[in-house]
């Protein structure tokens, strides 16, 4: 099969118009219907509907497409390895993960990277859908459980567990809660239940609101959560990284936690050896090691005022 007209198909397909595709490509409508009518011919079937809005693929031309696609997504897995320097960090590099964990712990601490690093060009994706590392959706995750695909290069990052907390000033004009029955006189913000999130803040969430709660705000991710709980909507169920990198929030019921949440990074195998993945991953295991050595500094702080 010529890779050409393959090539030319995958662009007219993704466009969905000869015309877009021919601007892509740098060449004329017709000689974009010439290589796509030359490629049915050699297969003996149709590839597109044509409509006067556009071009819509058949059955065989889907098929035909899903192949393209994969076929793209490995090239670009290979031209980003060759891409990689030795000695310069340099280029796109698509990072995926959820959006609480992506907004209020990595996104704040990228400075640093791109400091060391001017050149690097990252794509943040924060989403809770898991995307597919094998096809290229994402050169690299960090995601809150294993990952389960195959073919992927697994690091146990750090454990998470989910808290409750509550702004000083909330507190202070509402009382602070002693015992779990006290969260009847509070507003409980958590991400609804039926949005996706990790099992163990789901759990926790159904376990509190089992105690006949007057008012609930519920969000679909953790950056909301926390922006009500600092402008003093209510007591919030937010993960406990959250209490190095704001001052606006104090823990309550301190023995009311989730079990605890995985963090691992994931990227393919065939990536193994990319100089912007070793960067990458490097820098958030440096940023980990920062943020427990705060933490434990925070506790013996507190050690030393009880004592």
């Amino acid at each position: 099969m010529d890779w050409d007209k393959l090539r030319i198909f995958h662009a007219v397909a993704d466009a969905g118009s000869l015309t877009h595709a021919g601007d892509t490509l740098h060449l004329s409508q017709s000689a974009v219907s010439r290589q796509i009518r030359s490629l049915e011919e050699s297969l003996n079937t149709i590839l597109f509907h044509r409509h006067a809005r556009g071009l819509i693929l058949t059955e065989q031309g889907e098929l035909l497409f899903d192949a393209t696609k994969s076929m793209s997504k490995r090239i670009d897995a290979a031209s980003a390895r060759i891409k990689d320097s030795e000695e310069e960090i340099y280029g796109e590099l698509r990072v995926t993960t959820t959006i609480g964990f992506g907004s209020l712990w990595l996104a704040p601490r990228l400075p640093k990277l791109y400091e060391a690093y001017p050149q690097l060009k990252i794509d943040l994706m924060l989403e809770e859908r898991v995307l597919d590392l094998p096809m290229r959706e994402a050169d690299v995750a960090i995601r809150m459980k294993e990952p389960s695909q195959a073919d992927l290069i697994r690091k146990r990052l750090m454990t998470v567990k989910m808290r409750l907390y509550a702004s000083p000033r909330y507190l202070s004009q509402n009382g602070e809660p002693q015992t779990l029955d006290d969260l009847k006189k509070h507003r409980l913000i958590c991400q609804n239940p039926k949005s996706a999130q990790v099992g163990a803040g789901l759990e926790l969430v159904q376990n509190l609101i089992k105690y006949d709660l007057p008012s609930m705000l519920t969000v679909n991710n953790y950056f909301g959560v926390l922006q009500a709980v600092i402008h003093d909507l209510g007591i919030g169920v937010l993960p406990d990284y959250v209490t190095q990198d704001f001052d606006g929030v104090q823990r309550v019921l301190h023995d009311v936690e989730s079990v605890e949440v995985p963090v691992y990074l994931a990227y393919p195998e065939e990536l193994r050896h990319s100089k912007k993945i070793e960067t990458f991953r490097d820098f958030v295991q440096d940023e980990i090691i920062e943020h427990r050595k705060k933490i434990k500094l925070e506790q013996e702080k507190v050690k030393l005022q009880t004592s």
